[in-house]
């Protein structure tokens, strides 16, 4: 599952990832735990029965994982959190703190088997007992009294994966769970590139052609 943003709306999409066929897709301004709870309930009912779900994390998404199919595998994206990672330490981290961390978090893609699991992540776990003295540093006012974590991108990065860590694998022992969201993001770029050829359509014609496209997708 994943959503992607237009102009005046966004698109929620259900997708099989062994087919690609789109079960479900909901037109909605944001990724909502109400709408997505809705979704996965609505999904149970007409008889998908949901082994997995693949997703890139957002809050509201988990919670309605949670609450909706708690027995059901949730597998993070590992594109996603390597993508934003590497954003947040930047292509030349100034310290080794940052610069080791950008060394796993380019290893994330490239592990696949139980052994490169365990490797990886005692590297982690070794890499945050080295620096967290590094990464709790706090920045005071002496002002107000408030303080803030003085490495907070570093720190982002390191919370991510550590938060995401109990759901990266499960890939490994099943096969037929996707590590990523990639095949969804692949439709969604297709449509918009075919969207983009009728400019000009109101918010309503727009919204009927992404529902005939969908359609005429699942039927090939």
């Amino acid at each position: 599952m994943d959503a992607t943003y237009f102009a005046q709306f966004n698109l929620l999409c259900y997708q099989d990832a062994a087919d690609g066929y789109t079960q479900l897709i909901r037109f909605s301004n944001g990724e909502h735990f109400s709408e997505i709870k809705e979704d996965l309930d609505n999904l149970i009912i007409l008889g998908v029965r949901i082994e997995s779900i693949t997703t890139d994390g957002h809050k509201s998404a988990l919670k309605a994982i949670k609450k909706s199919i708690p027995e059901a595998i949730v597998q993070r994206c590992l594109v996603h959190i390597q993508r934003m990672c590497l954003l947040w330490l930047t292509r030349y981290p100034r310290h080794q703190a940052g610069q080791e961390l950008r060394e796993l978090v380019l290893m994330i893609m490239k592990i696949k088997s139980e052994n490169d699991k365990i490797y990886w992540i005692k590297e982690f776990k070794a890499w945050y007992l080295c620096h967290r003295e590094y990464l709790n540093q706090k920045t005071y006012n002496e002002t107000t009294g408030r303080y803030w974590y003085t490495h907070k991108l570093l720190r982002r990065s390191y919370q991510t994966i550590n938060r995401a860590l109990p759901n990266m694998f499960h890939y490994l022992q099943n096969p037929n769970i996707p590590r990523t969201t990639n095949g969804i993001e692949g439709f969604f770029s297709h449509l918009k590139n075919h969207l983009d050829l009728h400019r000009g359509l109101t918010i309503r014609n727009r919204i009927d052609f992404i529902k005939w496209y969908v359609y005429l997708s699942n039927s090939k």
